[in-house]
């Protein structure tokens, strides 16, 4: 069992994953949406850490937006491949042409198999199969054989396979958000839930922060844990509190 992360914020960059973190995994993700006690949390906590706070997840930024209902300016989408600052500028790598390569066959996979879902996010694709999980090695399958056949990176989650275009990660992000102000010589934090959550871990680690593993105890790269959604959401409400 991982201890919980400690509350005392005065130093600290707070990276945060979006599903399992801060918002339930949800059947399908478009059912996820705006929390009036997570979009109060986030708000409190950045102005408490000076704009130190940012979402990184593999939502895309418009979609951290809808469901964060706009509580912060720094965000990362697509497991990195997109990056809006502080500042506001958003950074976006272009498509590999592998991807619509993979959203063609995702779709057809999906059309005669219900409760499959694909996903276009520009620079990646995806196909949940939470709503047929007797599809799993059938679509595991595919996302390995189309991963050799077009070069993108296999980035699989929580009952999802994602294809990308490669050269970002999680990771990536968080350290190019802590090259710049107002996270700069600050300590890194990142909460993740998912093994696409461990570059993001690993990278705040290098850096002389930690990383803070949300539900059960596995291997893991984090320092620290949190129980569940709810539990991450209490310790950021603790975080705006406490006093310097």
């Amino acid at each position: 069992m991982l201890p919980a992360p400690p509350v005392r914020g005065d130093h600290m960059a707070l990276f945060l994953d979006m599903d399992g973190v801060l918002a339930p995994l949800a059947p399908t993700p478009g059912e996820v949406g705006p929390v009036a006690r997570r979009t109060a949390a986030l708000k409190a906590l950045d102005l408490r850490l000076g704009g130190r706070v940012a979402i990184i997840s593999g939502r895309t930024i418009a979609e951290i937006d809808r469901i964060s209902d706009h509580a912060l300016t720094a965000a990362s989408g697509v497991h990195g491949l997109e990056r809006r600052r502080h500042d506001g500028e958003t950074e976006r790598k272009p498509a590999d042409d592998g991807v619509a390569y993979a959203l063609e066959a995702f779709e057809a996979f999906a059309a005669h198999r219900p409760g499959m879902i694909v996903e276009d996010k520009g620079v990646s694709a995806g196909l949940h199969y939470r709503g047929a999980p007797d599809q799993a090695r059938a679509a595991e399958a595919l996302a390995d054989r189309l991963q050799i056949e077009t070069g993108l990176t296999l980035q699989p989650g929580h009952m999802v396979l994602e294809l990308k275009t490669p050269g970002a990660t999680k990771g990536t992000a968080l350290t190019a958000f802590m090259r710049e102000a107002p996270f700069k010589d600050a300590l890194p934090v990142m909460v993740g839930d998912d093994v696409t959550d461990e570059d993001g871990f690993e990278a705040a680690k290098a850096l002389g922060g930690y990383g803070v593993l949300v539900g059960p105890v596995r291997p893991t790269a984090a320092r620290y844990g949190l129980d569940d959604v709810d539990a991450v959401l209490t310790w950021l409400e603790a975080l705006a509190e406490a006093q310097t």
